[in-house]
């Protein structure tokens, strides 16, 4: 059993590159793999190995500037969720491209998984879902509002296009681990937005400590690892992930006609043009070469 911690936390980092040699090299000794996000804004990622070895690394980054209130949130993965290491350096640690927002200045109101559901069933409150549209596709919030966006870097544009159906609403939102919020209920109090909302821990921790009985969340939660997605209790959901498109699909969809391992699914095939298919052809096959020879290809790491 592995232990997965995905982690952030807004600080003031002067030098990240400093920090990146020292942050590998006590990952690789703890045994941990996954990826880890630095930038002069703070830290982000979700990693994963043997329980102590996790702890040891949480340790580590715990005595970074500004990061002893570190935001982790912990599950368990039966199989190894990633095949290798990384630690990047990004101008963003989770990229909205706002330069003027800063979460260390403000964010919104937490509220509590307890106190969630029943705060977001009041009529005068807005529920918005801050996640890609691939992720929210196989679950979220009932009554949520799916901005239907690419990546997060479409928020902004999509909030500015969009604003006037919110007026005299008290705006929730809500992301997979609480990161995302961070900079969009920031972003929102900057555009002049009073009353903004967002969920403490995301929907992993609502996931964890909300009986499924008392639940308003619909489907599974789409997660950045070998798992691919999870549901009450954090239990390991039912998707797979196409390796063509990165998105999530049911064990049923292989059966489509439209499926090929690591070419295409039922949500790319048409994407992509014969020549795109020929090239991954060639990367399927290289994978299945180096799993005869009990080796991991790194094109086929998760």
């Amino acid at each position: 059993m592995y232990t997965v911690a995905a982690l952030y936390q807004f600080a003031p980092f002067e030098d990240p590159a400093a920090l990146q040699p020292g942050l590998e090299a006590r990952a690789r000794e703890c045994g941990v793999t996954g990826t880890l996000l630095l930038a002069h804004e703070g830290i982000n990622g979700t990693v994963a190995g043997p329980e102590d070895g996790i702890a040891r690394l949480i340790d580590r980054i715990r005595a970074l500037p500004g990061c002893t209130e570190l935001e982790v949130k912990y599950s368990t993965a039966e199989d190894r969720p990633f095949a290798r290491l990384k630690v990047r350096l990004k101008k963003e640690i989770v990229t909205l491209g706002q330069p003027g927002v800063d979460p260390r200045a403000a964010t919104g109101h937490y509220v509590t998984p307890e106190e969630w559901t029943d705060f977001i069933r009041q009529p005068d409150v807005a529920v918005i879902d801050t996640r890609n549209d691939y992720e929210v596709a196989i679950g979220t919030f009932e009554g949520a509002v799916d901005p239907e966006t690419k990546s997060f870097r479409d928020f902004p544009a999509w909030w500015e296009k969009n604003k006037d159906r919110f007026h005299n609403k008290r705006i929730a939102m809500f992301c997979t681990g609480g990161i995302r919020c961070e900079k969009s209920t920031n972003y929102l109090m900057s555009q002049g937005v009073e009353e903004v909302y967002h969920l403490k821990g995301g929907i992993l921790n609502y996931l964890e400590n909300v009986p499924e009985a008392d639940s308003a969340w619909q489907g599974e939660c789409f997660v950045f690892d070998g798992r691919v997605s999870v549901g009450h209790g954090l239990r390991e959901g039912p998707h797979l992930l196409c390796h063509a498109c990165r998105r999530p699909i049911r064990p049923e969809d292989r059966a489509r006609p439209e499926f090929e391992e690591g070419v295409a699914c039922h949500q790319c095939a048409h994407e992509t043009t014969e020549a795109d298919k020929a090239r991954f052809r060639e990367r399927q096959k290289q994978i299945a070469l180096a799993r005869a020879r009990g080796e991991t290809h790194l094109a086929g790491d998760d």
